[in-house]
């Protein structure tokens, strides 16, 4: 089953996180510099995770992923230029 994963992140390494935000933007939706949204399945979630946590150095760098259920992430309020990701429903390349 889908759900929506808020993902946020304070990494000092440069390159680790950039790997990290790569990573993060091909599963979801960049909405600040560090905190993405994810629509993920709990499988994808696991993996995603565990790819995640060999990424980042667990001494010097935080990781957050924070489940939301379809109602309550349909009780988000977007004030200012923040608004929600629109779903995508499919890609198409020309």
């Amino acid at each position: 089953m889908a759900m929506i994963v808020v993902a946020a992140y304070d990494i000092r390494d440069d390159g680790r996180r950039s790997r990290v935000a790569a990573t993060l933007q091909s599963w979801g939706d960049r909405i600040q510099k560090s905190v993405f949204v994810l629509d993920l399945s709990g499988d994808d979630l696991t993996a995603l995770r565990d790819r995640l946590a060999c990424t980042i150095d667990a001494d010097t760098d935080s990781l957050y992923m924070f489940r939301q259920c379809g109602t309550c992430w349909s009780t988000v309020d977007c004030v200012g230029q923040a608004a929600k990701p629109d779903k995508v429903l499919y890609w198409a390349v020309l």
